[in-house]
């Protein structure tokens, strides 16, 4: 048994010893951040803290991939806030690309789909197609329930946090989908300005004025940083890309509706210093490469996004001091405590 299972085995019996030997799990508590909206996910209602150390293990561990090579954060790191900075697209088990760039995690409770097409709707469907996909972990679910089924210290795992429930794959779904549901980010700079702990400077102050006002970048009604910190409204849309090699076309290989050609998920401008490179295909290496794409690279499509439509028809090209506060104001949204927090990014960390 590696030395990671046993500290994970004891770890476990201590969470038991915690609650006076019993059966029953203790609840996990996650407090919404007093700037993000209600959840729309309900894990939040279902976590417990053996599930969570379950599901952080499972997370960690390459036991779900056919040949025992990668684990979820193989692809999701947790120093690039869950995702493979540096990467245009993340290598499967087969050692293939995959299709499309890998996305950073966390606030996902506030999502309702998930996948760069929107695919799925529960953080549960996205874990068990990941973990069966041919060109990701490849491993079928008979064969990964018979692998967590032989192995001591899971069985302890899952009966502490599944209590007299065989193992399937729901209860490792579920699990993944706990720990992932932990994953907030709520400190950056930009979160202590909205508290009254922190305030912007000139150039981060008149970047947020040129990001959030209509009249001008008009960057809110898909990547929100007024009213709450999510940097997204967790849709999709058709931001004009140009259309190359991959032909890929988002939402519409999902569903052949002409209506969704194009439409991708709007990623959150949060932790971009830890997430490039950028859009779906990860075709920008920097931010600076983007803004020039949003200054004069957006193209024209039946399906654009009707107000990026009108800003590209009526408002000029970003002035060089405009693009400068812009990038001043997205650095506040970078926070470092998410992506050094231990919780996150050891296996065997205690959940407090």
């Amino acid at each position: 048994m590696s030395l990671s299972k046993i500290v994970l085995l004891v770890i476990s019996g201590l969470i038991v010893l915690c609650t006076g030997l019993s059966q029953n799990p203790t609840r996990y508590t996650l407090k919404r951040p007093d700037n993000f909206p209600p959840f729309i996910q309900n894990n939040a209602e279902n976590l417990t803290k053996e599930g969570v150390l379950l599901g952080r293990s499972l997370f960690y561990d390459t036991i779900l991939s056919r040949d025992f090579s990668i684990s979820c954060a193989s692809c999701h790191k947790p120093e690039n806030a869950f995702s493979d900075s540096g990467e245009i697209s993340s290598k499967g088990v087969s050692g293939k690309r995959q299709r499309r760039n890998t996305p950073a995690l966390f606030n996902l409770l506030w999502s309702d789909s998930f996948f760069w097409d929107g695919r799925v709707t529960s953080l549960e469907s996205q874990a068990i197609e990941v973990v069966s996909g041919h060109t990701e972990m490849d491993l079928s679910w008979q064969e990964a329930v018979s692998r967590l089924s032989s192995d001591e210290t899971y069985l302890s795992l899952f009966d502490q946090a599944f209590p007299g429930r065989e193992i399937d794959s729901l209860l490792v779904a579920d699990a993944l989908a706990q720990f992932q549901s932990t994953l907030i980010s709520n400190n950056s700079k930009y979160d202590r300005v909205l508290r009254g702990e922190d305030h912007f400077t000139e150039e981060e102050y008149k970047g947020f004025v040129f990001v959030n006002d209509q009249s001008m970048g008009n960057c809110l009604h898909c990547h929100t940083t007024d009213a709450h910190a999510l940097g997204t409204n967790g849709g999709l849309a058709n931001n004009g890309l140009p259309i190359i090699d991959s032909l890929d076309w988002g939402k519409y290989d999902v569903t052949s509706d002409e209506n969704d050609l194009g439409l991708f998920k709007i990623p959150s401008l949060r932790n971009l210093v830890f997430t490039a490179p950028y859009m779906h295909d990860g075709r920008f290496s920097s931010l600076e490469e983007v803004l020039d794409f949003y200054s004069r690279g957006v193209e024209s499509h039946v399906n654009l996004d009707a107000k990026m439509n009108y800003f590209t028809k009526n408002k000029p090209l970003f002035s060089e001091e405009e693009k400068h506060n812009i990038l001043a104001f997205l650095m506040t949204l970078t926070d470092s405590t998410f992506v050094e927090n231990p919780l996150y990014r050891s296996a065997s960390y205690q959940v407090e």
